[in-house]
């Protein structure tokens, strides 16, 4: 394909922007703040968001969304999800009809609850593209702009839409799955940020593998049982999208996610950690609104329930780690036959 606009230059955008390059003839990289990519456009660097890694010649950086989507084959959206929709406002006269729309912003819009598809659904008529699909899976955007073997899923109800990005996106270090649920996989990309908070709460803690790792399973258990609730898939958790993006995030060093409950678990304040943060810890938002979807869907969510009580209500960590152990005793699997 001829150009490939990307809509948000922070990390994860500047990342998909080098990757994916030798694919396309341009790349334009758009950011909000003017000022920022001027310098991005004049260094070839995005020293803010990922320092150390050029830009190829093929990518264009410009705050112009108008030179941005002008004639661009596939939009990708690596917005934050709290600004998606005032974005999307913005960019819609300048979206081409047959534009073909791939979100890779993860989170649940506040307020709505809406996943990201459907906040793109919400905003852009259908005649203003030529259909969405939805990105997603265990990647750190420094490794994935590094070159180093990654692979994601791409999922759309529009089958032929789905492969296409599949055959125009791989690469030989990005490898492309697809996937016909939406909602599995975008629940299971949202709702893992809010568990990571809580692996990092148990490294900040002190604590050690077997809590990590009883969280971890655990908050897959919650993240399937949502999802199922609202039409997803089980075992799309099971693969990249879900079990595979939660262990990268709740475990790595360079999970945004982790790092806050890593400080809350050291004792910082909520306000003090965000106010230091360059870039964008979703499951910080995601928790308020995962915590109401929850509520409405009447599905049982122990652990992001207490990451809200941690986030929103000053609670001590601690104290919410003693609360889930000392939970009622049950079977693992809600519904199975007892064992006598």
């Amino acid at each position: 394909m001829r150009k490939l606009a990307i809509l948000g230059a922070g990390s994860w955008g500047t990342a998909l922007a080098i990757a994916l390059a030798p694919r396309f003839g341009s790349v334009h990289l758009w950011g909000r703040n003017a000022e920022h990519m001027h310098d991005v456009a004049r260094e070839k660097e995005n020293k803010r968001y990922l320092a150390g890694l050029l830009l190829p010649p093929c990518v264009e950086a410009s705050g112009s969304l108008s030179a941005a989507l002008e004639g661009a084959d596939v939009t990708l959206i690596v917005v934050p999800s709290g600004f998606l929709r005032s974005v999307l406002v913005i960019a819609e006269p300048y979206i081409a009809p047959g534009t073909l729309l791939v979100s890779a912003t993860k989170g649940i819009e506040e307020g709505t609850l809406l996943r990201m598809s459907q906040v793109i659904d919400d905003v852009l008529t259908s005649s203003s593209h030529a259909g969405v699909a939805v990105l997603s899976g265990p990647t750190f955007a420094r490794e994935v702009a590094a070159g180093e073997p990654a692979a994601v899923v791409i999922a759309s109800e529009i089958s032929g839409l789905a492969k296409e990005i599949q055959h125009t996106f791989s690469t030989p270090t990005l490898r492309l799955y697809l996937s016909q649920d939406v909602i599995g996989v975008e629940l299971g990309a949202a709702l893992k940020n809010v568990v990571a908070i809580g692996g990092g709460i148990c490294k900040g803690l002190g604590l050690g593998s077997n809590s990590v790792a009883a969280l971890v399973t655990r908050g897959l258990a919650e993240i399937t049982r949502l999802a199922v609730a609202k039409g997803g898939k089980p075992q799309t958790l099971q693969g990249l999208a879900g079990l595979g993006d939660l262990v990268l995030t709740t475990s790595g060093d360079l999970s945004r996610n982790r790092s806050v409950g890593i400080q809350l678990g050291q004792g910082f304040s909520l306000g003090s950690i965000l106010k230091r943060m360059t870039m964008v810890a979703e499951g910080v938002h995601t928790c308020a609104a995962a915590y109401q979807l929850g509520h409405k869907a009447g599905v049982e969510l122990p652990i992001i329930n207490e990451m809200y009580e941690v986030l929103y209500r000053s609670k001590n960590p601690r104290q919410a780690i003693k609360e889930l152990m000392e939970r009622p005793l049950t079977t693992e699997y809600p519904g199975a036959p007892s064992i006598i």
